[in-house]
């Protein structure tokens, strides 16, 4: 509104002075019209904020492919690389009761990620919420092969892009296998860029209870997540060890999501006969939300696999996140061996 006021004023004033101008002409001496009269000043234009990533809440100039990597959770497999660029990291319960991480890259892609490993049938419907993303891994199940050729997915496991993978001196097998993002991407030129999967980002909402740390345990596997008010993150202990990241520093976020959903034996085992546990991750559910150093009881919703999942407040309003990278925690409601 002010732009136009400048404008029309402005104009207004060389209306006035136009007639001015002509009547005076006769004198012969009189400058032109256009001489004299001072251009209207502009007012600068307020440049419109970058656009939000829809998986972090950050200012990002542009959206990227979306990569997922099936990263080594046990102490075996530690330090991991890669996991502090994720824009989100899904903790999942496989066999034995232990966890698996499945790693979403895609506004900061790190040049090298690992240990890969194996994907699980929990990821297939985890997947589609992101379009059609690149999935990096390394092997699965014989049973499971048919259900990732036909998953909405761009396959670059290392059977299917063996030159983005390489062996990590200093590491022992299966534990030293790690990838070229890089070389991953090459292969899935049309991964789907990142898109909305249903988060929000902004201030907190009302209540909360403060917390200084907050546990989550599996049959084999606990992590504890504690309040950093120094670094705003809450940082990362398994098993209680700190979670240290390859690149230096203990894994944290600012915003942790213990989403608990139903989780049942598939139909797929190990071969010492552990059922794979299968995370049903459309419907409904409760969770809790770690930010600012509360905890906020939650409700999450997702209709379907191909929609994203909405997190809310028990009134119904946006859960929203600390802009950053988040964890989400796929817990059962009750510790489960299946």
């Amino acid at each position: 509104m002010p732009v136009k006021r400048v404008v029309g004023i402005a104009l207004a004033g060389t209306a006035v002075l136009a007639p001015a101008v002509a009547c005076s002409s006769s004198g012969g001496g009189a400058a032109p019209a256009s001489q004299g009269v001072q251009p209207a000043a502009s007012a600068p234009a307020t440049p419109a904020p970058p656009p939000e990533h829809p998986f972090t809440g950050q200012p990002v100039a542009g959206r990227r492919p979306v990569l997922a990597v099936k990263i080594e959770n046990t102490s075996s497999g530690k330090p991991q690389l890669g996991l502090r660029s994720a824009d989100l990291v899904f903790v999942e319960q496989v066999e034995g009761g232990l966890t698996r991480l499945m790693a979403v890259f895609s506004s900061k892609i790190p040049a090298k990620v690992g240990p890969v490993r194996s994907a699980r049938i929990s990821d297939l419907h985890l997947l589609p919420m992101f379009g059609k993303p690149a999935l990096a891994y390394s092997g699965v199940q014989s049973k499971m092969v048919p259900l990732v050729q036909r998953a909405s997915l761009f396959d670059v496991s290392d059977s299917a892009a063996p030159g983005a993978y390489f062996r990590q001196p200093g590491r022992v097998a299966p534990y030293n296998l790690f990838a070229d993002t890089r070389k991953l991407l090459a292969k899935a030129p049309k991964a789907t860029k990142a898109r909305d999967i249903g988060l929000t980002f902004g201030d907190a909402p009302e209540g909360g209870t403060p917390k200084k740390s907050f546990t989550v345990k599996y049959p084999a596997a606990t992590f504890t997540f504690a309040w950093s008010a120094a670094q705003k993150r809450w940082l990362v202990t398994q098993d209680g060890s700190k979670d240290m990241a390859a690149e230096g520093g203990q894994l944290g976020a600012p915003t942790i999501v213990v989403q608990y959903a139903k989780t049942t034996r598939s139909e797929f085992h190990d071969f010492t006969g552990s059922y794979t546990p299968l995370i049903h991750t459309t419907g409904t559910g409760k969770a809790v939300v770690l930010r600012d150093g509360k905890a906020y009881k939650a409700e999450w919703a997702r209709a379907s696999e191909k929609e994203g999942t909405v997190f809310t407040t028990e009134g119904g309003e946006p859960m929203n996140f600390s802009r950053g990278q988040v964890w989400v925690v796929l817990a059962a409601p009750k510790p489960v061996q299946p």
